[in-house]
């Protein structure tokens, strides 16, 4: 396995989660903390292309709450601006990892033990 990376905030419980299990199977990995480090527009669209707007944007979470976006009809190209300009509004953690079978980055979004395991172990 190659590049582990975990991108999201150090006080989520979920990126803590996400974090501690890598640890407990000794797996090396990189944390980008958003709240830090400006999130890459091109990364987020290659985030999308991944896995999708929806599966992305987080509308459980305080930020999407508090922006008062579960009543604005918005478009793709305005949910994925908006998530450049408050990467909390990104579901965590974002994990992106190479196994050395394969030639692209896979990613993983939020915290699912049981995928965690089928893929690293």
């Amino acid at each position: 396995m190659e590049a582990i990376i975990i991108y999201g905030i150090k006080t989520c419980g979920s990126v803590q989660k996400a974090r501690k299990y890598l640890e407990s199977k000794n797996l090396s990995h990189e944390f980008v903390d958003w709240k830090t480090t400006p999130l890459d527009s091109s990364f987020l669209e290659w985030l999308i292309g991944e896995v999708g707007i929806e599966v992305l944007l987080n509308t459980k979470g305080a930020t999407y709450k508090k922006l008062g976006l579960k009543d604005r009809a918005l478009s793709p190209a305005q949910k994925q601006q908006i998530m450049l300009e408050y990467p909390l509004l990104i579901k965590r953690p974002v994990i992106t990892y190479k196994p050395s079978s394969a030639s692209a980055m896979q990613v993983i979004v939020g915290f699912d033990e049981s995928r965690l395991a089928e893929v690293f172990g």
